[in-house]
C-alpha cells in the first residue's frame, strides 16, 4: 500500500516537473519570437512614431542596438555616463556599460529632433525568473527634452510593444538615490516593487537599488 502511495506521488512530481519545463519553453518561445522582429516599434500604429507636444517634436525610430551607426551607439553611451555615473559611483566601469549597450539583443528606441538624437530607451525581451519580460535597462533623456512628457511617452511605447509581443511584465531597476525617477515611475507610470526586487525577498545583502515591474494584461485567447 506505502508503495502504491509512494508510486503516485513520483508520478504527480514528474507530471508537475513536465507541465513546469512547459512553460518554460513556452515563455522561451515567446522572447525568441519577439526578438525575430526586426523593428517592433512598426507592431504600432504611425501615431506612435513621433511625439509633438509641449515644444518637443520628435521622430521615433526602433531597432538593434548593433545596427545602429557609430554616432548614435557613442551617443548613447556618452549620455548614459553622463546621466548616470554619479549615482553608480565607484560601480561605474566604461568598458562594462559599453559592453552591457551592444549585447546582441539590445535594442534601442531613439528619439530624434532635427535629425540629432535627444532621448533613448535600452530595452531587451529576455526571460526574466522563467517569465517572458520586455526588460527597460536604460531611458536617457538630453536635458533641453525633460520634463515635457517625452519620457512617460517613450516608457507607454514600451509597454505597448510588450503588449504586442505578448510579454508578461516590463521591468526596470531604479536606484534608491534617483528619487525623481523613483517617483516617476512609481506614482505617475504606476509600477510597483517586483517580487523578485530584494526588498521584497529575505536577503542579507544590502543594495543600493530597486526592481520595479508592471504587469502587462494581455488579451485572452
Amino acid at each position: 500500500m506505502a508503495k502504491g502511495k509512494n508510486n503516485e506521488k513520483h508520478k504527480l512530481r514528474r507530471e508537475q516537473r513536465k507541465e513546469e519545463a512547459k512553460k518554460i519553453a513556452d515563455e522561451q518561445s515567446l522572447v525568441n519570437a519577439a526578438n525575430s522582429v526586426k523593428n517592433p516599434l512598426h507592431l504600432l500604429i504611425p501615431h506612435f512614431h513621433k511625439y509633438d507636444r509641449n515644444g518637443v517634436n520628435v521622430t521615433i525610430e526602433c531597432g538593434f542596438a548593433k545596427d545602429w551607426p557609430e554616432d548614435i551607439q557613442q551617443w548613447g553611451f556618452e549620455i548614459t555616463r553622463r546621466n548616470m555615473k554619479d549615482l553608480y559611483g565607484k560601480e561605474w566601469k566604461d568598458k562594462e556599460k559599453r559592453a552591457e549597450l551592444l549585447e546582441d539583443t539590445a535594442q534601442y528606441l531613439v528619439a530624434k529632433q532635427q535629425g540629432e538624437p535627444v532621448a533613448f530607451c535600452h530595452f531587451r525581451f529576455d526571460m526574466d525568473f522563467d517569465l517572458a519580460v520586455l526588460y527597460c535597462y536604460e531611458i536617457q533623456l538630453e536635458e533641453k527634452v525633460q520634463r515635457k512628457g517625452l519620457g512617460r511617452f517613450l516608457m507607454q511605447l514600451m509597454e505597448l510593444m510588450a503588449f504586442k509581443t505578448q510579454m508578461r511584465k516590463v521591468v526596470l531597476t531604479v536606484f534608491h538615490d534617483n528619487k525623481a525617477a523613483m517617483s516617476f515611475y512609481k506614482s505617475r507610470l504606476n509600477y510597483g516593487v517586483d517580487e523578485t526586487s530584494p526588498s521584497a525577498v529575505e536577503s542579507e545583502w544590502e543594495v543600493n537599488y530597486e526592481i520595479l515591474s508592471k504587469t502587462i494584461k494581455l488579451q485572452s485567447k
